[in-house]
């Protein structure tokens, strides 16, 4: 009888080692479950900036109006830039609305060159939103800087290359005639510049870049390219330029002509187009 009562103790002894022994290994396969998953996400890398296209002359968003002209916006983790503002404040905010763009939430303002379509909405967005710093080129009239600061908004005149942001900087004033200032971002993939006209002309801006932010690889080039020969083509890949997001001023046959040559690398850049770049 004792002998019975041993065994049957031994077994529910046994039984519960091995429910404790398995209850601990589902436990840590569980956490490493979570840590891996965890590390998962980790390693999956967010986008560094977002670029985004509220005004152009052509067209990605069929909700979006189209204009002659040319606003960007670049979403960094720090800081929301919008870099021209088209010639018509009313388009510029309404697509930046369809977008779901509050032109609140953003804090700095880049304005290229003094010519309308890049200047002209910029009056209507400062009613929207005057807490904003406006970088503008020193050769601006006394007029602009007047205009900014009735609405509160801080004035900042770019002469040189300086930083704007965290990995965002501006090339400072080039002549082209027309002074103009282009951005460069720079990049763990590499430089993206981006412009508004290129009076100075577009290959001469991606080789300044290079040379202020002493890199080869150009990533990207995006906006207006002010109606460059077609040769511009085969020198953008001698530049080590990898991809190129033409729109504005650039003109369709050159546009073409970089589609042709970048295929998967030509991005169809206008009003509505958004870019995430990790």
């Amino acid at each position: 009888m004792n002998y019975k009562i041993f065994v049957l103790i031994l077994i529910f002894l046994l039984a519960g080692m091995a429910f404790l022994i398995q209850k601990e290994k589902l436990s840590k396969e569980k956490e490493i479950e979570i840590k891996e998953e965890f590390l998962k996400e980790e390693k999956t890398e967010k986008p560094e900036i977002t670029l985004i296209s509220v005004y152009d002359n052509y067209q990605v968003n069929p909700e979006l109006k189209t204009d002659w002209g040319f606003a960007t916006i670049i979403k960094t983790p720090k800081d929301l830039i919008l870099f021209d503002s088209g010639g018509n404040s009313e388009i510029l905010l309404f697509n930046m609305k369809k977008l779901g763009i509050d032109p609140k939430s953003i804090n700095k303002v880049v304005i290229s060159h003094i010519h309308g379509d890049h200047l002209g909405g910029l009056e209507g967005f400062l009613k929207e939103n005057s807490k904003v710093k406006v970088y503008i080129p020193l050769s601006f009239p006394d007029s602009t800087r007047e205009m900014i600061k009735s609405y509160g908004a801080e004035v900042i005149d770019v002469s040189n290359f300086q930083k704007i942001s965290d990995f965002v900087f501006t090339t400072g004033e080039f002549y082209g005639p027309q002074k103009e200032q282009s951005l460069i971002l720079n990049l763990k993939k590499g430089i993206i510049v981006i412009t508004g006209c290129a009076h100075p002309g577009i290959s001469n801006i991606v080789k300044k870049a290079k040379e202020l932010m002493k890199k080869d690889e150009v990533y990207l080039v995006l906006g207006g390219f002010h109606y460059p020969p077609i040769s511009t083509v085969k020198e953008f890949r001698k530049l080590k330029v990898k991809k190129v997001a033409p729109s504005h001023c650039t003109g369709n046959l050159v546009r073409e002509a970089f589609k042709k040559e970048y295929k998967e690398d030509f991005i169809e850049y206008g009003a509505g187009k958004v870019i995430e770049i990790k």
